[in-house]
């Protein structure tokens, strides 16, 4: 099932902070209407952000009045900086920008075909990232033993996505193969992705999964519980995984007790030409931490502090599964160099 399409100048998407209680289908027509879905996590995950903001300027251009393919252009550019102005951490989402942006900038000819171009390539972005994440799958599983129990955390799935997910797409390939798996999902404080959106899937999908808590993590480690972890990814830097917070939590203590981390995500999610130190870490709404749901939890007034991502040093990440294979440790010293191994 693909998370977000387009239907002649109409995107289709699923608002994911409805789920898993209610399965509301947005019908996304502008850019305005794009970047508060982005920005409310409405579309959430790097990939399918990557989607989002390609859709996002093929809205632009399908629905717009522009006279000449300048003038086009001058409202494609202005739609790429109010959909890169939403999120400031998912490397996938300006990758995609600029990567429409560039197509549009390099075109000679007219109105209309400069719209159709610049919609074809939205699909175009859209349909690898299924691609990618399908291989994904397909090299990950070769890393899954039968009998494994996988710790994951927040949604690296299908709802991330275009389709079949990153880390999910690594158990639901190994389990297709016959593998008897089992998947402890934490829950993702403050927004509970993990416990609204990936055990929804899995559950969905026939796959068991245990639900705990973020603060259960070092409790199963230590009791043997998990075998493997596998997570997602919103930017791989030369010297880091920037992934959703709690991340590097877990990654210290997997690396404690002996337990393969990995990362899976696609090439467009790696940003090698930057180190940490470059990453904007996304501060959201103090609310998501004083509420659980519409609900007050917190005194009136209390400080919060409330990252969206952190940031987990190689050091402490077994392998990371692309597309095109899987990167062990060994080949982590090229990133440095920004060098494709």
């Amino acid at each position: 099932m693909r998370t977000m399409e387009w239907q002649n100048g109409t995107v289709i998407t699923i608002d994911q902070t409805k789920l898993p209680l209610e399965t509301v289908t947005l019908k996304i027509t502008t850019v305005s209407q794009m970047a508060e879905a982005i920005k409310n996590l409405r579309v959430r995950g790097a990939p399918l952000l990557g989607a989002a903001a390609a859709f996002g300027l093929a809205l632009a251009a399908y629905h717009s009045k522009a006279g000449c393919t300048s003038e086009l252009l001058a409202e494609l550019e202005d739609a790429a900086q109010v959909l890169k102005s939403t999120r400031p951490t998912a490397v996938n989402l300006f990758w995609a920008a600029d990567r429409v942006l560039a197509k549009a900038q390099g075109f000679s000819g007219s109105v209309e075909a400069l719209k159709t171009l610049v919609i074809q390539e939205a699909q175009k972005i859209a349909d690898e990232d299924a691609e990618a994440n399908l291989a994904i799958g397909k090299n990950g599983a070769e890393l899954i033993s039968d009998g494994d129990t996988i710790l994951t955390h927040c949604n690296a799935g299908e709802l991330a996505t275009v389709e079949y997910g990153t880390a999910l797409s690594v158990i639901r390939a190994a389990w297709k193969q016959g593998k008897k798996i089992k998947v402890i999902a934490t829950e993702t404080r403050p927004l509970l992705q993990g416990a609204r959106l990936t055990a929804y899937e899995l559950k969905r999908d026939g796959i068991p999964v245990t639900l705990i808590t973020d603060n259960m993590v070092g409790y199963v480690m230590h009791k043997h519980l998990v075998n493997k972890v596998i997570v997602g990814a919103d930017r791989i830097v030369q010297d880091a995984v920037v992934n959703k917070i709690g991340t590097f939590t877990v990654a210290v203590l997997a690396y404690e007790h002996g337990v393969p981390f990995y990362v899976a995500a696609p090439k467009s999610t790696f940003d090698l030409a930057h180190t940490s130190a470059d990453v904007i870490i996304e501060e959201r709404n103090p609310t998501e931490v004083t509420h659980f749901g519409a609900h007050p939890v917190a005194a009136p007034g209390v400080g919060v502090l409330n990252p969206a991502f952190d940031i987990t040093p190689l050091k402490y990440v077994s392998a990371i599964i692309h597309e095109n294979g899987v990167y062990y440790k060994k080949d982590f010293p090229n990133f440095k160099t920004n060098t494709r191994v």
